[in-house]
């Protein structure tokens, strides 16, 4: 790093090549943000960052790094540190659904989702954390989901580690508040990406019922909820409504519908 050269500021989004992430990011560079996209799809990262670069004009740095691996957030930091980078508002976005019984799902899968959701976005919140304290301004946006209030069969690795980054974020938040950093979590329900197979799910009727979004109408709300310093974003009214509902539902419900549905194809490894 050059003494005396003046940082650039940016906004980092990881799981930014895709998704909710891409559209967050690409709502952050129309309001003139520099961004840094962090994810492991090399292809997607450059596309994307042509992508934001020729449509926003700004510039678009792109990391592809691996971030269910433990030593990812230091890398992420690191690299930061190198290349002069100020991070103003961190995005901890990347995620992934593994949707199996806990006992058949792939053991380098748990590993995966764990280190994903939970201590990947916490390292990150620490190191630029540290920074945005000292500094005392700064945005950190962690994206839950409503899953975080339904201990479910099939989501009980998804939903679980989304309800430590809610709970995680509501403390940071307090937490950081005293020193002028801000601390939003977005909590969005199902949201039409990559996350969701087409084979099992009607996405396009989904949509058109109110029950899934699409990945702009989601990072609109979040970005707004961000720089309106709210505590939490849960775009949709169908989505605050379950948020509402879900955890008055019965436990004797839901073990009914898993033994009579057999949703989880029981036996059946490869959904791992």
């Amino acid at each position: 790093m050059t003494l005396g050269v003046e940082k650039t500021k940016i906004a980092l989004v990881t799981g930014g090549s895709s998704g909710i992430g891409f559209a967050i990011a690409c709502e952050l560079a129309a309001q003139k943000n520099s961004i840094l996209l962090v994810s492991n799809q090399a292809a997607q990262l450059q596309q994307c960052k042509t992508e934001i670069e020729n449509r926003y004009a700004v510039q678009c740095f792109i990391l592809n790094i691996d971030l269910t691996l433990s030593s990812s957030a230091q890398q992420i930091f690191d690299y930061c540190t190198a290349n002069n980078l100020e991070t103003e508002i961190l995005v901890n976005n990347a995620g992934m659904l593994v949707f199996s019984e806990t006992a058949a799902a792939a053991i380098e899968k748990v590993n995966a989702i764990l280190q994903l959701h939970i201590y990947t976005p916490t390292m990150l919140c620490c190191l630029f954390g540290a920074e945005m304290k000292s500094k005392k301004r700064g945005h950190i946006l962690n994206v839950s989901s409503i899953s975080s209030v339904m201990p479910y069969p099939g989501i009980s690795l998804y939903g679980p580690t989304k309800t430590y980054l809610r709970y995680f974020t509501r403390a940071l938040r307090s937490e950081m508040k005293e020193y002028q950093v801000n601390v939003t979590c977005l909590l969005p329900g199902a949201t039409a990406t990559a996350l969701y197979d087409p084979k099992r799910i009607n996405i396009s009727l989904a949509k058109k019922l109110g029950v899934m979004h699409p990945s702009e109408f989601v990072a609109s709300k979040a970005v707004k909820a961000l720089h309106h310093r709210k505590a939490e974003c849960i775009p949709g009214l169908a989505n605050k409504i379950t948020m509402w509902l879900m955890p008055l539902l019965p436990s004797f419900i839901i073990e009914l519908i898993n033994r009579k549905t057999n949703l989880l194809d029981k036996g059946n490894q490869s959904l791992a």
